[in-house]
């Protein structure tokens, strides 16, 4: 008993002083005080998005930094997706919109679109937004400024989640979880190992003459994690990257139930530790059963201890993350199980292959 108590204490300090270095030592955007003023690529993946795309568009309307191309790429969607951009293409030139001819074999639909833009971008600086993402007015020019300032080939945000239903609020923040809990995000800059390394889909700025030498997205094109394998080749051809989160001028509503947050999570979960699913099925005993496990291995005074490290833990990573404390605290059971229900979910996917998102396959 006295080896899994003390390795369950030693990971959950660990745990603690990780949380610690991303409180402390983020990576927070800079002021717009970059003399920057080329043209700036929004590239847009959408596939059934009549929901989002809207909003998203409205959202870059705004933006502060005027100097911007909008492309979507309507990825053969059978809603209303393509009507809704045509709509904002006659109030704005500055947005386009690129209809799929196919997804051809090898590649993943996402990957595809965004290879797709690129092509057809001409700024200088290429961001890719999922729409479902909501922008501040003035992001665009922060995160220019902040590339530029550390000279960065990739900036990537974990935007801040949006959740309405228990659904949502029992799955959604495991994954700032296991991130903040895991890896600090300072050291995705910091340092030039391919192992502490994070990006998100969701948002990630490219330096286009940096892009456009390699390509990353045909790179990567079958590849269900594109972000993270990106990010990985980027740190191994050492270009700068760097992985920022909480930053409340980027925020998303990725699911709307826990059916949907299920399904989603499942496909790149396991990426998170290394697509070791042994090291996540560890994480998962650990943070599920290491309080039971020290109860009854230890005194009353260890114990007090490791359950207030427990709390402060989980109150840091939601501080972080700007989510309601006492409802993620409330929910700790509920989540803790969703996350085994997911981490199940990936076995069962990759031992069947059938991944499936948005009516495809992407096994």
């Amino acid at each position: 008993m006295i080896i899994p108590v003390c390795f369950i204490i030693g990971f959950t300090l660990f745990q603690f002083l990780v949380v610690l270095t991303n409180l402390f030592f983020k990576d927070n955007l800079n002021s717009p005080d970059s003399k920057f003023n080329g043209l700036v690529s929004v590239l847009i993946p959408a596939r059934n998005e009549e929901l989002n795309i809207e909003s998203i568009l409205t959202c870059l309307q705004r933006q502060d930094y005027k100097n911007i191309e909008i492309l979507v790429f309507d990825d053969q969607s059978t809603d209303r997706t393509g009507e809704i951009v045509r709509q904002f293409i006659k109030q704005d030139n500055r947005i386009k919109l690129i209809e799929s001819g196919g997804l051809p074999p090898g590649w993943l639909g996402k990957n595809h679109a965004c290879h797709e833009l690129s092509k057809r971008a001409k700024g200088k600086y290429l961001l890719f937004v999922d729409a479902d993402v909501f922008l501040s007015k003035n992001i665009i020019i922060q995160t220019i400024a902040t590339s530029e300032k550390y000279n960065l080939g990739l900036l990537s945000i974990f935007p801040i989640q949006e959740m309405q239903t228990l659904g949502e609020r029992i799955t959604v923040p495991n994954m700032n979880f296991i991130l903040l809990s895991l890896l600090p995000l300072i050291l995705v800059r910091k340092t030039k190992y391919k192992s502490l390394t994070a990006a998100n889909g969701q948002f990630m700025l490219f330096k286009a003459a940096v892009y456009q030498q390699v390509y990353p997205h045909k790179k990567m094109k079958g590849s269900k994690v594109e972000d993270m394998e990106i990010a990985r080749y980027y740190k191994e051809s050492n270009i700068r990257i760097a992985c920022t989160t909480g930053d409340d001028r980027v925020s998303c509503r990725m699911y709307t139930d826990f059916n949907e947050a299920v399904n989603g999570f499942s496909k790149n979960i396991i990426s998170f530790f290394g697509n070791s699913f042994i090291l996540a099925l560890m994480f998962w005993l650990i943070t599920t059963a290491g309080i039971i496990v020290v109860y009854l291995g230890t005194g009353t005074g260890v114990f007090l201890s490791y359950l207030l490290l427990f709390i402060i833990i989980r109150i840091l990573i939601s501080l972080i993350s700007r989510q309601n404390i006492f409802l993620n605290f409330l929910y700790i059971i509920p989540q803790q199980l969703s996350l085994g229900i997911i981490f199940i979910k990936a076995v069962s996917c990759k031992l069947k292959k059938e991944y499936l998102w948005k009516g495809r396959n992407i096994s």
